[in-house]
């Protein structure tokens, strides 16, 4: 995992965790870090968007909370995550003066799976051990979502879906699509972290349907889902950073063109093979 990568995941959850205990489980520097946070220049860079939030209240009479914020924006030609949205409002207190709703929580009624990957990224072959995760393209026509399935084996992605939205059919549609084109053993695991779309009825159905042992990481945890994020970070920096885009179609067809060079072209490091080469040695 490149360094850099290491002080995204370190600087995300900073609030969580120690930053002395995440730079030790790096490998990396302290003043490293410190000096990429510095280079970041989060305030300038929040600025602009505090400032458009604060538009926006003034207008809705600081009754909106960051979802409808979020669309607000989006109406006005500034796409950004929810969740950095999110952020900046609490930030700059520019939370909505409404008194919240109070949610039962539900969380007892959802699917919890115990940690089993822990930390263990080694993969004695292929289709033993699959990593998950959601994350977000930005494009001018808003958020195009990517799920992605990569076996811990050779690194490859075993199956991606893209969809406009965040929600269940996603991930399923996923699994589904791994399905078809791998064989799936007994002691496969599908390790996730605890999004909604994980933890749901749905999900659960499914892996027992295909007789997949999910395993997930602990709330709050950004370690063991490490190999997935790490996984969009070469995707966006290698690919979709270098581009405008502006439609869904031309998203797609990046992905889909940049997947097919990481499965089948692009060179590991640490096996000077490409993904796909290193599967086809072992079922050799």
């Amino acid at each position: 995992m490149k360094t850099s990568v290491k002080y995204k995941v370190i600087y995300r959850h900073r609030e969580k965790y120690g930053i002395s205990e995440m730079c030790r489980f790096f490998d990396v520097s302290r003043s490293g870090y410190y000096d990429y946070v510095k280079r970041m220049d989060i305030p300038a860079r929040d600025l602009p968007l505090a400032e458009q939030i604060r538009v926006c209240q003034v207008e809705c009479r600081s009754t909106y909370g960051y979802r409808r914020v979020h669309i607000w924006l989006e109406r006005n030609g500034l796409h950004c995550n929810p969740k950095t949205v999110l952020r900046v409002m609490n930030k700059y207190h520019l939370l909505s003066v409404i008194r919240r709703k109070r949610y039962v929580k539900y969380g007892e009624w959802l699917h919890r799976y115990p940690n089993l990957l822990n930390r263990n990224f080694i993969a004695e072959r292929p289709n033993q051990k699959w990593v998950t995760d959601i994350s977000y393209i930005r494009t001018g026509q808003g958020f195009l979502y990517l799920s992605v399935i990569r076996d811990l084996y050779d690194n490859s992605i075993v199956a991606y879906k893209t969809g406009s939205e965040q929600n269940i059919n996603l991930v399923l549609n996923t699994i589904k699509d791994a399905k078809r084109k791998e064989r799936v053993t007994a002691e496969l695991q599908l390790h996730s972290d605890q999004g909604f779309q994980y933890t749901s009825k749905a999900y659960f159905k499914l892996t027992q349907q295909y007789g997949i042992i999910p395993s997930m990481s602990r709330r709050g945890n950004p370690y063991d889902n490490a190999l997935a994020e790490n996984f969009f970070s070469i995707l966006k920096t290698e690919c979709i950073y270098r581009a405008k885009i502006t439609t869904f179609a031309e998203a797609r067809r990046l992905i889909d063109d940049y997947i097919y060079f990481y499965n089948h072209q692009r060179i590991q490091t640490k096996t000077k093979l490409t993904p796909l080469e290193l599967r086809r040695q072992y079922v050799a």
